[in-house]
């Protein structure tokens, strides 16, 4: 069986989130995981854990930390000392714990919308004040226009890139004038990275923090193998501070014992895939862009109504169902008329329940039917 060659009753089979959310008719195409196999680097990797029974205290010290370093270098360019490097269970303990450590109840935490749910929930739950700054579709992609005016409290940016939902992926240009604004306002900034790898051809991902020493200083940027890798289960996470100075102002407020460590299962198999995975992962990206251009033709030709920018990254389309003009949220339409799961726009900001989120990342049949049954809900409504 191939990497991405998978049927329906299989994927059903795994006790994972994405198959058992909704009833057991409906297909789901909404949580960010893809429906393909791992890299055989990864699975040898577990295998080594289960054949020599190691499940005592791991020892991993700094592992997990040259991974990333050796990561950055080879697939970016980018020279990071692995020192400045943090590990843990995921992003999402990794956003709340930097909104925590660099901000007051009360500060402005700026956020580009449509937003990834957890970003307002690291805002929201902890007292802060979300400031939003909504992004614009200029009828070629979702563009990027920082306010000309800021709040007196506004104290943290965080930063999608590539940008989850739309799909961006920023151009040097674009990242020059996030660091501007950032260094200007005298902003922390989160950079969340985690779909670094997942770029089509005509794009180029740039770390944030490579771009110069000033903005280095005062970004956290968080990643994880297991967007690109299939792995989220496994929760291991990276968090890298771009200064010395800047990982100790954190670790001021937020002791590292609050945060906990990755698993061993997940350090390993991060570093599997950093290290050895990278043939599987091109064979998967192979498939991703014959995907993503089946879906906009698709789309284009058979739900008039629904239009979508295609993405530069990612494996997530950001569905504009405004057109249909349904009587309900576009997520809540499909879901009872199609048997479709996806990601209800609303939930990436106020204003998007026109908006969907779909996860294009399946084996072409189980995509096929998703759409299929789109397609046969508007038509038939």
């Amino acid at each position: 069986m191939s990497a991405t060659d998978f049927d329906i009753p299989t994927l059903r089979a795994r006790r994972t989130n994405k198959w058992h959310k909704f009833a057991p008719d409906v297909l789901p195409a909404w949580v960010a995981d893809m429906d393909f196999g791992v890299a055989p680097a990864i699975a040898a990797a577990m295998r080594r854990l289960t054949d020599n029974q190691e499940y005592g205290y791991a020892a991993r010290d700094g592992v997990l930390a040259g991974a990333f370093s050796r990561r950055m270098a080879s697939r970016f360019g980018w020279q990071t000392d692995p020192a400045h490097a943090i590990g843990l269970g995921d992003l999402v303990q990794a956003t709340f714990s930097s909104v925590m450590a660099f901000s007051e109840p009360g500060d402005g935490i700026l956020l580009q919308l449509p937003s990834y749910p957890p970003f307002m929930g690291a805002i929201a739950d902890t007292g802060r004040r979300l400031i939003p700054n909504a992004m614009r579709d200029d009828g070629q992609r979702w563009v990027l226009e920082l306010p000309a005016t800021v709040d007196p409290r506004l104290r943290m940016l965080i930063f999608c890139h590539p940008q989850n939902p739309t799909g961006r992926c920023y151009s040097r240009a674009e990242l020059e004038q996030v660091a501007a604004f950032a260094i200007r306002h005298d902003l922390v900034v989160v950079s969340d990275e985690i779909h670094a790898d997942i770029i089509y051809p005509g794009g180029g991902h740039i770390p944030l923090a490579s771009l110069s020493s000033e903005i280095a200083a005062r970004t956290i940027t968080i990643t994880s193998a297991t967007k690109s890798f299939n792995i989220p289960a496994l929760r291991c996470a990276v968090m890298h501070f771009g200064a010395p100075a800047l990982l100790q102002r954190f670790l001021a407020k937020m002791p590292t014992r609050l945060l906990g460590s990755p698993s061993v299962t997940g350090v390993d198999a991060t570093v599997a895939a950093w290290d050895d995975g990278q043939a599987w992962f091109e064979e998967i990206m192979a498939q991703l862009l014959a995907n993503r251009d089946w879906l906009a033709r698709t789309i284009a030709a058979e739900l008039p109504g629904v239009s979508f920018r295609v993405p530069e990254a990612t494996y997530l389309a950001w569905l504009d169902c405004r057109g249909l003009e349904l009587p309900c949220s576009a997520g809540q339409f499909f879901l009872d008329k199609a048997r479709v799961g996806l990601n209800f726009g609303e939930t990436f900001g106020p204003d998007y329940a026109g908006f969907a989120r779909l996860n294009f990342a399946s084996p072409p049949k189980v995509l096929a039917e998703v759409v299929g049954r789109m397609v046969d809900a508007v038509r038939t409504r």
